[in-house]
C-alpha cells in the first residue's frame, strides 16, 4: 500500500519510533514534517470545521500521490485533503479524537477514522500523581520561596514552615473514569487514599474493580479532599466544574486539571484560591491567553498569584513514549487493513455503518 506519514514539530514522523520503520519494510511509506506556518488561516468551511491542528492542508495535499493511507498527529485532513485522494482507504490519527480531521468529508466518501486513544495515558497519570504530590508537600511554595533568595540548609528543622500532607488517608475525587481516570485510581489506592468516581457513562461495576467508589458529582466534591478532572471534554460538560461546584469543595481541597480547559471555571478557581477556601492547584491546560494585551504589559497567569499553584504547558503526553505508543497503534490499525482484519479504534464507525445500511 501506498503510505502518507505527515508529522508535526509536536509529534515528528520519526518520534512514531520503530513501528513507522517496519511499515517501510512492507509498504511504500512516505515521510515528512508539516511545517507550522503560524500565519495560516483557514477560509474555507472545512479548514474552519478542524481545529488543533498544525501546518496546512495545502502541505500535505502537495505530499499526495495516490496515497491509500494517510497518518497524522496534528497536520490538517480537510475536505480539500481529502478529495486531493481519490484512492484513500484510511485515514490514522495518532492522537486520542481526530478534532483536525472534517470527519464529515471522510464519512461522505466512506473512509474510516482511526484514532489511538490512550496513547497518553500514562504519562498523563504520572502528571497527575506528580501533582497531587506537588500540592500535598507545597512544593510550589518552598520553590517559590528559594527563587526569591529564602534561606536553604540552615539546619535540619527547616522544614518545620512547610508542613504538608501524606496522600494516605487522603480522598482523591476522579471526574471522569476512562483509562486515565482508572490508572490514577489503581495508583491512588496504592499510595492508600480512598477513590470516589463520578463519571455517568461507566458501569459502576467497572469503578468498583479496582477499588473505587462510583458516586454523584456533588457528593464527590463535598468528599474529597483532591478533585481531579478526567472528563473528554463535550459541548454538554463545558463548565462542568463552575462557581456552584466549587464552592461543594471542602475547605483545604485541591484541585487538578489535566483533562481540558472548557471543563473548569477558572475565574471560580482563583478566587477560591485567593479566599482560601481551596488550598491549591494544579493545571496542565489554561484558557489561551488574551493576544491582544500589548507585550510590555505582561501575560503572567494570574492564577501564579496564588502560592500554592502548579502551572504547566499542556506537557500531559509530551513523552517520547507516549509518541512512540501513537505510532504502534496507528501501525496495527495499517496491519489490520492490509490483512482484512477489523479495524479497532474506528472514530466515524456508527456514522459509517449507517451510510452503508442506506446504501
Amino acid at each position: 500500500m501506498k503510505i502518507l506519514v505527515a508529522g508535526d514539530s509536536f509529534c515528528p514522523w520519526r518520534a512514531l519510533g520503530p513501528a513507522i520503520e517496519r511499515l517501510c519494510d512492507r509498504h511504500d511509506v512516505t515521510c515528512f514534517d508539516v511545517d507550522d506556518e503560524p500565519d495560516f488561516r483557514p477560509t474555507t468551511p472545512s479548514e474552519q470545521r478542524i481545529r488543533e491542528f498544525l501546518g496546512s492542508p495545502r502541505q500535505v495535499i502537495d505530499r499526495l500521490d495516490r496515497t491509500e493511507v494517510l497518518v497524522v498527529q496534528g497536520a490538517p485532513v480537510t475536505r480539500e485533503v481529502i478529495d486531493a485522494a481519490p484512492e484513500l482507504r484510511l485515514i490514522c490519527v495518532a492522537r486520542g479524537g481526530p478534532v483536525n480531521v472534517d470527519m464529515e468529508a471522510a464519512t461522505e466518501r466512506g473512509i474510516p477514522v482511526v484514532v489511538t486513544p490512550g496513547k497518553n495515558a500514562q504519562a498523563v497519570v504520572e502528571l497527575t500523581i506528580a501533582f497531587m504530590v506537588m500540592l500535598a508537600r507545597r512544593l510550589p511554595e518552598v520553590m517559590r520561596y528559594l527563587e526569591g533568595g529564602g534561606e536553604l540548609g540552615r539546619d535540619n528543622y527547616e522544614g518545620a514552615k512547610w508542613l504538608g500532607h501524606d496522600l494516605e488517608g487522603h480522598v482523591l475525587g476522579l471526574v471522569g473514569f476512562g483509562q486515565i481516570g482508572r490508572r490514577v485510581a489503581v495508583v491512588a489506592r496504592a499510595l492508600g487514599m480512598r477513590v470516589l468516581a463520578h463519571d455517568p457513562f461507566v458501569d459502576p461495576a467497572r469503578i468498583r474493580e479496582v477499588g473505587a467508589e462510583p458516586t454523584d458529582l456533588n457528593d464527590l466534591l463535598e468528599a474529597a479532599d483532591f478533585v481531579s478532572l478526567h472528563a473528554r471534554a463535550t459541548a454538554d460538560n463545558r463548565g462542568m466544574i463552575g462557581r456552584e461546584q466549587v464552592a461543594r469543595m471542602k475547605d483545604g481541597a485541591f484541585v487538578i486539571n489535566t483533562a481540558r480547559d472548557t471543563l473548569l471555571d477558572e475565574d471560580a478557581v482563583h478566587e477560591a484560591l485567593r479566599s482560601g477556601h481551596l488550598a491549591g492547584a494544579a493545571f496542565d491546560v489554561v484558557k489561551a491567553p488574551d493576544l491582544s494585551k500589548p507585550p510590555e504589559l505582561g501575560r503572567r497567569h494570574r492564577l501564579l498569584d496564588s502560592p500554592n499553584v502548579v502551572l504547566a504547558t499542556h506537557i500531559g503526553g509530551a513523552t517520547q513514549e507516549t509518541l512512540a505508543h501513537g505510532g504502534e497503534m496507528a501501525a496495527a490499525e495499517i496491519e489490520r487493513l492490509a490483512t482484512g482484519e477489523p479495524l479497532l479504534n474506528v472514530a466515524n464507525r456508527a456514522t459509517l455503518e449507517k451510510v452503508a445500511a442506506h446504501a
